[in-house]
């Protein structure tokens, strides 16, 4: 395995960039979305820069209602199929590792096994599933439900998905597959191992038709806020998306997180806790400033207002801008995304913002930081430094744009800092990481 001193780079890649003003600026393909060379280019170029991790976040829904709203902000309403497209990359690419976002809600154990493991085979040991309980009700109308089953059900459904998930990949041993010509014997019987699962939300009696993936299995991302999410990541992660804001807060979470791993008999160095980071990069910190409020500026009242009203988890759209949310609009809990209704009650009930402020500000918990590339080495490895992550989830507002100047401009520096590798030493994902192989269960 390679060495594990360097931070881990991931990026959360959108077609035009993750703000949701994005697909309006000058020179954005139309079909950015859409394109696979588009997404061919992106993968490549974050390959250049050692990125370890590639990844795709997904729903399985367009939006139904508020149409005018989605109309200019139009998240998940024309994406490619995730397993599709990184299968697609897995080809393009030679390093750098694929992830994506899949549901244990509303997919079964049998076919969501089957299919990372054929892209772990496709790109030679690059796979990353991210496990989600899904969190919105969009998805659930898909799928023969009218809305989502509470938070920890959905969770309790997670935990058997994957136990079942990683019985299947374990089905058959690292050398079943013989493939002796001479003798006509191409597997060995006695290592096919079948799965006989008889649970709460799943019964398989079966075995999984491909080969042990080569890295054991796809590496295991989660990124749950809530207490349930918290103890599922340190029982199953190897890697956990973040969104605190502050240091502190990262610090905090980080240690709770960590500190949790040992009562599932694992070590703290199994899992990678990446914070995300949102960069705007300028010549001077005002350059960049006024990038990023231009962006702001972008955004449609209706678009800001919506994007509250997700995820608080209620209706605000009878509520005047230029006032605060009232306390009593303030749900008693939330069932979808915990980290990001706590950011939004925050901005409530201690900021004391304004509709309107706050949906000028709003992003989904991570507060964007904008300066030069020196300024955003400094912020990245002042968190290195408190022991508040191990690295990152960048997250560029406009692509290509984005991330060019973050490779082009930040990457050089944490290299010449000793941050971040240089290049590429193993060959799977898990070397990227610094993550053990795992063992199958039954050799």
């Amino acid at each position: 395995m390679s060495s594990t001193r360097h931070m881990a780079l991931a990026t959360l890649i959108q077609g035009t960039g993750a703000h949701p003003a994005s697909w309006m600026q000058t020179g954005t393909p139309d079909d950015a979305s859409t394109s696979i060379e588009h997404f061919i280019a992106m993968a490549q170029l974050a390959e250049r820069g050692c990125f370890d991790i590639f990844f795709i976040a997904d729903t399985p829904a367009a939006r139904t209602d508020n149409l005018y709203a989605w109309s200019r902000f139009p998240m998940f309403m024309n994406v490619f199929e995730p397993i599709t497209l990184l299968s697609a990359l897995g080809v393009a690419t030679r390093h750098i590792g694929l992830g994506a976002t899949a549901s244990t809600s509303f997919m079964e154990p049998y076919n969501l096994a089957r299919q990372f493991a054929s892209l772990d085979h496709i790109s030679h040991g690059r796979a990353a599933w991210n496990v989600v309980t899904s969190a919105n009700d969009y998805a659930a109308r898909n799928f023969g439900l009218d809305k989502l089953p509470p938070h920890a059900e959905r969770y309790d459904k997670a935990r058997e998905f994957m136990e079942v998930v990683e019985a299947l990949w374990d089905t058959w041993e690292d050398d079943a597959f013989v493939n002796d010509k001479a003798n006509g014997l191409n597997f060995i019987a006695e290592k096919q191992h079948p799965v006989n699962h008889d649970g709460k939300y799943f019964t398989v009696h079966g075995a999984l038709n491909i080969a042990r993936a080569p890295q054991g299995k796809p590496v295991i991302i989660q990124a749950g806020g809530s207490e349930t999410g918290k103890d599922f990541a340190a029982k199953t992660a190897e890697v956990v998306f973040a969104s605190d804001p502050t240091v502190e807060k990262g610090k905090a979470f980080y240690d709770d997180l960590k500190g949790r791993m040992a009562k599932f008999g694992r070590s703290a160095d199994e899992l990678k806790i990446l914070t995300g980071l949102s960069v705007v990069i300028g010549a001077t910190a005002e350059e960049a400033e006024a990038k990023y409020q231009h962006l702001q500026s972008m955004i449609h009242p209706d678009v800001g207002r919506m994007r509250l009203a997700q995820d608080l988890e209620t209706d605000l759209s009878d509520l005047p801008l230029d006032e605060p949310i009232p306390e009593a609009r303030i749900p008693a809990t939330s069932n979808f995304h915990r980290a990001y209704f706590d950011y939004i009650v925050n901005m409530i009930r201690v900021e004391k913002l304004t509709l309107r402020e706050m949906c000028m500000r709003y992003e989904r918990g991570n507060v964007t930081f904008r300066g030069t590339a020196t300024q955003v080495a400094d912020h990245m490895q002042e968190w290195l430094d408190a022991g508040a992550a191990d690295g990152f989830m960048m997250i560029f507002h406009t692509m290509p744009e984005g991330m060019q100047d973050f490779v082009e401009q930040v990457v050089p520096l944490l290299q010449q800092r000793g941050l971040m590798k240089t290049e590429y030493t193993g060959k799977t994902l898990r070397d990227h990481l610094g993550l053990a192989r795992p063992a199958n269960r039954h050799a």
